[in-house]
C-alpha cells in the first residue's frame, strides 16, 4: 500500500476536479464494464460537460481508455496507478473533506514546502 504522502501527491497531480475522483471510483466497480457517456452521467447525477472533462483528465492520468464507440472503462496504464488509485479512493472513503482539501488547494512550490513541515494528527 502506498503512503499517504504518495497517495496525496497522487491525488492532487490525476484530479483536478473531485468530479473526476468520483468518476473514477464509479468505473473502479466494475473494470470490465465499458460506460456511456450518458450512462456516466446519469450514475454521477451530472452534466455532460462535467462528465467530458473528467473523462479527458482520467485518460490524461493514465487511469481509463476509451473505446472506438467512445465507451469508457477503467483500465489503468500500469500496477504502480492500480495500487495509487486504490489508495486514493480509500483515503477519499475514509477523509472525504481531506481529499477534497487537496484536490481544491493550489499547488504551488511554496505551499508543498509548508506542507512538509506541517504536523498532522495521525501520522
Amino acid at each position: 500500500m502506498p503512503s499517504r504522502q504518495e497517495t496525496s501527491a497522487f491525488i492532487r497531480s490525476a484530479f483536478r476536479s473531485v468530479w473526476s475522483l468520483e468518476l473514477m471510483c464509479v468505473l473502479r466497480k466494475s473494470p470490465e464494464r465499458s460506460w456511456s457517456q450518458s450512462e456516466l452521467v446519469a450514475a454521477m447525477r451530472s452534466s455532460d460537460l462535467v462528465v467530458q472533462q473528467s473523462v479527458e483528465l482520467l485518460l490524461t492520468a493514465g487511469l481509463v481508455v476509451t473505446n472506438a464507440d467512445g465507451g469508457v472503462r477503467y483500465q489503468p496504464a500500469n500496477e504502480a496507478t492500480v495500487r495509487m488509485a486504490a489508495a486514493a479512493e480509500a483515503l477519499y472513503i475514509e477523509r472525504p473533506d481531506a481529499v477534497r482539501r487537496m484536490i481544491v488547494a493550489p499547488t504551488s512550490s511554496a505551499s508543498l514546502f509548508a506542507d512538509a513541515f506541517r504536523l498532522r494528527r495521525g501520522e
